[in-house]
């Protein structure tokens, strides 16, 4: 789908081809997301790592109990545990083909919204109070969380210490942070067309076997 928008601070519109929001692409993705942010740290005291003594409990026979040799088994209390979590990394690799689409269609998730902003220049200082001033002639008052995605350093400065607003420069962009505000405001340069590589060398590539030199 098309998607056309206004450029605050300029009268130039900007027109994006963004693919229909998915659920299954954009959830894949925020999976991915928050399990490379998992810590994997936690841990349990396997048998052979819990403190105790390692003296067998009573003899092997004539007690008519069940055979042990251990306090430390799993199903004494104060023992091991068994089958617990051990530190591990919760990581996975995803496509970048993937990870594309899915940040493609959480744009196009705030777009068709009307939450999608983009802008030319804020033209401001790094103070709290002229951020607050530009919002308020735009429209943001506060009672929507804003997601800032800038590479004015000026501008994430002056925003950062309000509440309803998370900053991010351009390209810290992802889908996670995207889903979770309620409105994007960008650079308009982020999605600015690029220009047109130069046409470079073609490179021969040769397959086979070379022929043999002919002897003089």
């Amino acid at each position: 789908m098309d998607v056309t928008l206004d450029v605050i601070g300029s009268e130039r519109k900007v027109t994006l081809a963004l693919p229909e929001p998915k659920v299954s692409v954009l959830h894949e993705v925020v999976s991915w997301q928050l399990s490379k942010r998992r810590r994997g740290t936690a841990a349990t005291k396997t048998r052979g790592t819990v403190s105790g003594t390692t003296a067998k409990m009573y003899p092997q026979k004539g007690t008519g109990r069940a055979r042990h040799g251990s306090y430390k088994a799993p199903i004494f209390v104060g023992g091991g545990i068994a089958f617990g979590p051990q530190p591990r990394s919760y990581e996975y690799t995803l496509p970048k083909r993937v990870r594309r689409l899915g940040l493609k269609m959480a744009l196009a998730a705030r777009a068709q919204d009307n939450k999608l902003t983009l802008v030319e220049a804020f033209g401001i200082g790094g103070r709290t109070k002229e951020f607050v001033a530009w919002a308020k002639d735009h429209g943001f008052d506060g009672s929507e969380r804003v997601l800032l995605v800038t590479d004015d350093e000026l501008a994430r400065r002056a925003a950062r210490n309000l509440p309803w607003v998370s900053v991010l420069p351009s390209r810290g962009l992802n889908v996670y942070d995207i889903l979770r505000h309620d409105h994007v405001v960008a650079d308009a340069a982020l999605f600015a067309e690029p220009e047109e590589a130069q046409a470079a060398p073609r490179r021969v590539v040769v397959t086979g076997r070379p022929a043999a030199k002919e002897e003089a």
